[in-house]
């Protein structure tokens, strides 16, 4: 799992079935890498959420053939990020 902050949303027009109608939000990781996500949780721009990753991001969706290698798990209520 990795703390990241949204960012924002992205919006498709078209999309694979396997990505069903989950919402998708642009998050940065301490890095600074930009990423997509799903997201089952309803996070919005600005809120630290943590993520699963590779497989097990998809057992985090509600339905666990959606096609996601990267899924918010929760959004963060306290927490002061480092410097």
């Amino acid at each position: 799992m990795e703390i990241m902050q949204v960012m924002g949303t992205l919006v498709c027009s078209y999309r694979l079935a396997g990505l069903d109608h989950m919402h998708l939000r642009i998050l940065k990781n301490n890095k600074g890498k930009q990423m997509v996500a799903v997201d089952p949780v309803g996070a919005r721009e600005g809120n630290w959420v943590f993520t699963s990753s590779g497989s097990a991001a998809r057992f985090a969706c509600p339905n666990s053939s959606v096609l996601t290698d990267l899924t918010i798990g929760g959004i963060i209520d306290h927490w002061m990020p480092d410097g």
